[in-house]
C-alpha cells in the first residue's frame, strides 16, 4: 500500500504570488495600539457637551489669569462720579449695551450725565463706587480659580497620600485613620470657618486653611477603596514578590492604576471649592473688601437688583458657566477613563 501512495515532488509545491499575499494581508484585522490615556482622550473627543466645556473653561482661565497685563480699568480703583454707569460696548447700538437707562419711561445717556468723555467706556458698566465691573469680574474669577487649585494641590498631595497609606496599611492603621476621617466629617465646613475666622481675620488665608484641613477627605476615602481592591491584584503581589519596596509600589503600580479616579474627583472639588469660596463671600466671611471675588460681586449686586441687575447678572452667570462647565467635563472625564459607568 505504501508502494501505491503518489510521492508527492518539488514540483507539486509553489510559492504564493504577490497577489495571494495581499490579499491575506487585506484580510488581517488590525488597529493602532493605544495607551490607557491616549483611548480615554479619544472617548472624551467624541463627548461633544465635555470639549464644548473643555474650551470655555480654558477661554475662561486664560482671560482670568492674563487680565492683569491687559485689562481695561483697574478693578479696585473708584470713581464715584462715574457710578452704577450701565454696560457701553462701542458700535453697539442695543438697549443694555449702550450706556443708557430708562428714566421715567424715557432713554436718557448715563455716561453724559456723569460727565464721562466721548472715550471712555465700560464692557460691564460700574458698581456703586465707580469701579469697572468687567476687570472686578476678572479679578474675581481669577480668585475663585485660585481657591480651586489650592483645593485641588491638597487634594492631589494629603489627600492621595492618605488615602494609599490607610488603604495600604490596612489591619488598625486603616482602622485608626478612617476615625479620623469620620471625626472630621462630623465637623460642618461652615463651622470650621467661623472658628477660623475668630482666629484669622476673613480673607483668603482663612479660606485656604479651611480647605487644607477638610477638601481632601473626599478623595482620601475614594483612593483608600481603590487601594483596598488593587493590592489583592496579581501584579501587585509579583511586585511584593520580587522584593520592591513599598514607595515604589505606590509610584510605579497605585497611582497610573488610581489615575481616573484621582482626576475624575477632581473635577468635581474644583466646582464645589468654587462654590464655597462663593458663598462664603456672599453671606461675609470670605474674600473681604476691596478684594473682589464673584461671591462678593453677586452680594454687592444684590443691593441694586431692582434698579441696576446687571450688577448681580454678570458674575452670578460667570460663576453659573464655571460650576456647570466643570460638572458637564467632569462627566465627560468619568465616562472617558471607566466606559463602564454609562451602562
Amino acid at each position: 500500500m505504501a508502494d501505491n501512495a503518489k510521492k508527492l515532488s518539488p514540483d507539486d509545491f509553489k510559492l504564493m504570488s504577490d497577489t495571494g499575499q495581499a490579499f491575506l494581508d487585506r484580510e488581517k484585522i488590525s488597529a493602532p495600539s493605544l495607551t490607557f490615556l491616549q483611548d480615554s482622550w479619544r472617548r472624551l473627543k467624541k463627548n461633544k457637551a465635555a470639549m464644548v466645556s473643555l474650551i470655555i473653561l480654558v477661554i475662561i482661565i486664560i482671560l482670568a489669569f492674563t487680565s492683569s497685563f491687559w485689562q481695561p480699568h483697574n478693578p479696585n480703583a473708584t470713581n464715584p462720579n462715574l457710578a452704577n454707569l450701565p454696560p457701553k460696548i462701542p458700535g453697539i447700538d442695543i438697549n443694555g449695551f449702550n450706556g443708557t437707562l430708562n428714566q421715567s419711561g424715557t432713554r436718557v445717556d448715563a455716561y453724559a450725565q456723569a460727565g464721562a468723555g466721548k472715550g471712555i467706556h465700560y464692557l460691564m458698566g460700574t458698581d456703586y463706587l465707580g469701579r469697572d465691573l468687567f476687570s472686578r469680574v476678572l479679578y474675581g474669577t481669577r480668585i475663585s480659580l485660585i481657591i480651586a487649585l489650592v483645593a485641588s494641590f491638597f487634594d492631589l498631595t494629603i489627600g492621595v497620600l492618605y488615602g494609599i497609606v490607610s488603604g495600604w496599611k490596612g489591619g488598625r492603621v486603616d482602622n485608626v485613620m478612617q476615625r479620623i476621617i469620620e471625626i472630621m466629617l462630623s465637623i460642618p465646613y461652615i463651622v470650621i470657618m467661623v472658628l477660623l475666622i475668630l482666629v484669622l481675620k476673613p480673607g483668603m488665608s482663612a479660606i485656604i486653611l479651611a480647605i487644607a484641613i477638610t477638601s481632601w477627605i473626599n478623595m482620601a476615602r475614594l483612593v483608600r477603596a481603590q487601594t483596598l481592591e488593587l493590592k489583592n491584584q496579581e501584579f501587585i503581589l509579583a511586585a511584593r514578590t520580587l522584593g520592591e519596596s513599598p514607595l515604589k509600589i505606590a509610584f510605579k503600580h497605585l497611582l497610573p492604576n488610581l489615575s481616573s479616579v484621582i482626576i475624575i474627583n477632581m473635577m468635581f472639588t474644583i466646582p464645589t471649592a468654587i462654590f464655597n469660596e462663593a458663598f462664603l463671600s456672599y453671606i461675609g466671611i470670605g474674600i473681604s473688601a476691596p478684594q473682589a471675588s464673584l461671591g462678593t460681586l453677586i452680594s454687592d449686586g444684590q443691593k441694586n437688583f431692582q434698579f441696576l441687575p446687571y450688577q448681580m447678572w454678570y458674575p452670578a452667570i460667570v460663576l453659573s458657566i464655571l460650576m456647570i462647565a466643570f460638572n458637564i467635563l467632569g462627566d465627560g472625564l468619568r465616562d472617558a477613563f471607566d466606559p463602564k459607568s454609562r451602562e
